[in-house]
């Protein structure tokens, strides 16, 4: 067996193993103390299993440099290791095994990444395993029902911070090292278990509810330190901790509360109990807009939620991963209303969160809410926007099913009968159906267990409503009128669909709203009558939540070809300028800016770009000055100047000091950097310039973003370069491997990349059997070219039947989105 295929779980070999294997313990000592000399390309890793067992050979998992020892109950066994299986034989009843080997640092994000900070040239290790990195720091039983109680011991730097899950139990050193060893958690899996160790600079706090008191701790690299604005992080933290202890009558299980941001991370976050590991994109280093602050508290929320849904109560297989993150995707948001200032979270869901569900439901690979998953590849590719985002808007229709009290205390009774355990869909449909006397069953049928979404219209008279796809939904029409210029809300109708056609009752009305209020999961069509309303009063509707449903209708019509593409741009430009809420605006930017680049005729598209660069520089000037909306606007304008060099002079001079930028506007080092990367795009910087803005900024951000400024200059020769060092520098961390993706596809330069069409299709393969999983994900989406029409990658599905399921997916979805591109603009 190769190791590709060993590394690759299947649901069948590992059910049998926790069949045959009961997991008590397992100790792991990591001798990490090297990792500030980069010349070391891994540290020692002794993992002590203690578990009973009714078979007499199992395998324990572990992917590293070596495996240097194995010894089975006191004796010595030869090491029969196949770089991701350690088979174990000679089992006894009880049984204690211990494994001496060679974990790698990583420069990918998964395992134990090591990162070398360019500002003060300090080291930092955190790491990173959902869902199945652990076995690359420790060796391990990797999957979710094998839960044990882990102790770690770690010797490390002396001076460092060393973190983990639980509290420091006790601490030795002298001279150049220190040892920590860690209080053993609480049965928890594989996937949550955490380390991190480093210069790390901690503020600190605590929370206190009646008799429960807990710590509290915010860490950041120390170059970071200045950026961190840990008072808003605890204050959420607090907020949420106070609303889930209450909300669920179950008390925070894992001692202290650690939160840590961490350079080149995959993820937005990952609910390690006791260390929550966080992108650092949410230590703003210069202005942020309050969406990205709604959006950290968001965030915090969704983790902490993870606490009692996902660590404390755990799927047995990756098939239900949606037992947490559906869940936690919609207590981000509920919290966050309930309990924090970001009382707008919905109106953020609706417009941004749910249109990353439709999108992904729309895809020929989308798949059930409780997914087949029969392997480990498979469920890296399901942490989607099925799993999170349709999961949570279809949880929100069943509070509205239940009633918000029953879906509580259902929760309440999940965890107290699994606490520690792990669970199935059916463990949870027990315990809501007992809350709410209601049968739940039929709903999870309709809705987790089935794909794809409803079309709701109405007819032009407005006297049935239409639903393409057919399901339950109670929902809401609401009905709004002109008044004085301004849409204002009149009424509403609430109704019970389940058929194709269902006749309604509704009052004279200039914009009908179906799903008023988000009640349900669907897509919605604006009659012609509310699609000239809103094109001619959007921006009047005085609430979020309402604007950004009407904002979600005509992106999705212009995303399936239903809207002209030129109509919905004349809308943003129209009404753009007055969105008040700066999460809506910059979702409609990005969207706006998208059609621009994917769906105008080939014929208009340059003109549209120029016309588009415009409308958001004109937007710029007009903005509020120091306002989020502002920022919205130049953010814009670095991603539309990347396709016009119109007003080049006029960002140069800004960037130079030579004319004044917006009154307000601050032109920090990030903003700068979206600039530059635009002029270097289109021809207008040169590479002393971009060299230059580097010194300026030479952090991990500047870095990452002078290599992709680089890669993004229009020359062949240059694209050239990219291309290869995407593929072949293996080098390359995880981010300055993105930018070096970015800056080849940069400005949509298809006349200088065109000629890489073929050679993609004769790398992918390659890559996928050589790579690592998150690495090889990079190359094959971000890399993917833009034909003009689907020959090539035809070709190669057809050729490539047995290609892995998980590479196949990503090309077929690379496909339906090129092939959609295609056919919109067909249609314009």
């Amino acid at each position: 067996m190769s190791t590709n295929l060993a590394a690759n779980l299947t649901r069948e070999e590992t059910s049998a193993r926790s069949a045959g294997v009961s997991l008590a313990s397992i100790r792991v000592d990591l001798d990490i103390s090297s990792a500030p000399d980069l010349e070391q390309s891994g540290f020692l890793t002794t993992s002590t299993l203690r578990f009973d067992a009714t078979v007499e050979r199992t395998w324990i998992d572990f992917i590293g440099e070596s495996v240097d020892r194995v010894t089975v109950n006191g004796a010595e066994h030869p090491i029969m290791w196949d770089g991701a299986r350690i088979e174990v034989t000679g089992l006894a009843e009880h049984n204690e095994v211990v494994i001496e080997a060679v974990g790698a640092y990583s420069r990918s994000g998964e395992g134990m990444h090591r990162f070398t900070d360019p500002v003060d040239g300090r080291t930092y290790l955190y790491t990173q395993y959902e869902p199945s990195d652990s076995r690359r720091v420790m060796a391990c039983f990797e999957q979710p029902d094998m839960k044990a109680a882990y102790t770690f011991v770690v010797t490390a730097p002396a001076g460092w911070h060393v973190l983990s899950n639980q509290r420091a139990a006790t601490q030795v050193g002298g001279g150049a090292t220190q040892t920590v060893e860690f209080a053993p958690t609480l049965p928890i899996s594989s996937y949550i278990t955490s380390v991190a160790a480093g210069p790390y600079h901690r503020a600190a706090a605590e929370w206190v509810r009646g008799e429960e008191r807990v710590e509290l701790g915010a860490f950041c690299r120390a170059s970071l330190a200045e950026h961190l604005d840990s008072d808003e992080i605890f204050e959420i933290t607090r907020q949420g901790l106070d609303f889930f202890a209450g909300a669920f009558d179950y008390p925070y299980p894992w001692g202290k509360y650690d939160q840590i941001f961490v350079p080149e991370y995959n993820l937005g976050a990952m609910e390690n109990p006791g260390l929550v590991t966080f992108t650092e994109s949410y230590v703003f280093r210069g202005a942020a807009t309050d969406a990205q602050h709604e959006a950290r508290a968001n965030t915090i929320l969704h983790e902490m939620a993870h606490m009692w849904f996902g660590d404390l109560v755990t799927m047995t297989w990756w098939a239900d991963l949606w037992l947490k993150e559906s869940f936690a995707d919609y207590m981000g948001a509920h919290a966050s209303v309930a309990a924090t200032r970001f009382t707008d979270a919905w109106a953020s869901f609706a417009n941004r969160r749910k249109a990353w569900a439709y999108e992904q439901d729309q895809l020929p690979t989308t798949h059930p809410i409780v997914a087949d998953i029969p392997d480990l590849e498979a469920a890296k590719l399901n942490f989607d926007g099925i799993t999170y985002a349709k999961g949570a808007s279809v949880l929100k229709q069943l509070v509205a099913f239940v009633g918000e009290e029953a879906f509580f205390a259902g929760a309440r009774s999940y965890f107290r009968d699994h606490a520690f355990g792990n669970t199935t869909l059916d463990d949870l449909l027990v315990a809501l159906e007992a809350a709410s006397g209601r049968d739940v069953r039929a709903w999870s049928q309709a809705w987790l267990e089935t794909t794809g979404m409803s079309t709701l219209t109405l007819e032009d008279d407005r006297t049935v409503l239409v639903q393409k796809d057919p399901r339950p939904h109670r929902l809401r029409i609401g009905l709004y009128a002109f008044d004085g210029g301004s849409l204002v809300r009149t009424g509403g109708v609430d109704v019970d669909i389940r058929a194709e056609r269902t006749p309604v009752d509704l009052a004279d009305a200039d914009l009908a709203l179906i799903n008023d209020g988000d009640l349900t999961y669907a897509k919605v069509r604006l009659d012609e009558r509310s699609l000239k309303a809103v094109s001619r009063a959007l921006s009047t509707i005085e609430d979020a939540l309402t604007r950004g449903l009407v904002w979600s209708a005509l992106w999705n019509a212009t995303r399936d070809g239903e809207l002209s593409a030129v109509r919905y741009l004349e809308i943003v430009r129209r009404h753009a300028p007055a969105e008040s809420n700066v999460g809506i605006l910059a979702g409609t930017l990005a969207n706006a800016g998208f059609t621009t680049n994917h769906f105008v005729a080939d014929a208009d598209r340059q003109q549209a770009r120029a016309i588009w660069l415009e409308t958001v520089w004109e937007g710029l000037e007009g903005a509020e000055a120091g306002s989020g909306a502002q920022l919205a606007w130049a953010r814009a304008v670095g991603s539309a100047a990347s396709y016009d060099s119109a007003r080049a002079d006029e960002i140069r001079g800004i960037l130079a000091g030579e004319r004044p930028a917006p009154e307000g506007l601050a032109l920090d080092a990030d903003l700068r950097w979206m600039w530059v990367r635009a002029l270097a795009t289109t021809g207008d910087l040169s590479e002393a310039e971009i060299d230059a803005e580097l010194e300026r900024d030479d952090t991990m951000s500047g870095r990452t973003e002078h290599r992709a400024a680089l890669a993004s200059r229009p020359h062949a020769e240059v694209r050239r370069a990219a291309w290869e060092s995407a593929w072949d520098d293996e080098s390359l961390t995880n981010d300055h491997l993105t930018a070096t993706i970015e800056g080849f596809r940069a400005g949509g330069r298809r006349d200088l990349i065109s000629s890489f069409d073929a050679d993609y299709f004769a790398r992918i393969r390659d890559a996928w059997a050589n790579r690592s999983i998150e690495i090889s994900r990079r190359l094959v989406r971000g890399l993917f070219p833009q034909t003009p029409s689907l020959d090539l990658v035809d070709r190669w599905l057809e050729q490539n039947a047995s290609a892995p399921a998980a590479l196949r997916r990503i090309v077929i979805e690379q496909r339906d989105q090129l092939a959609r591109d295609l056919n919109v603009r067909s249609v314009q």
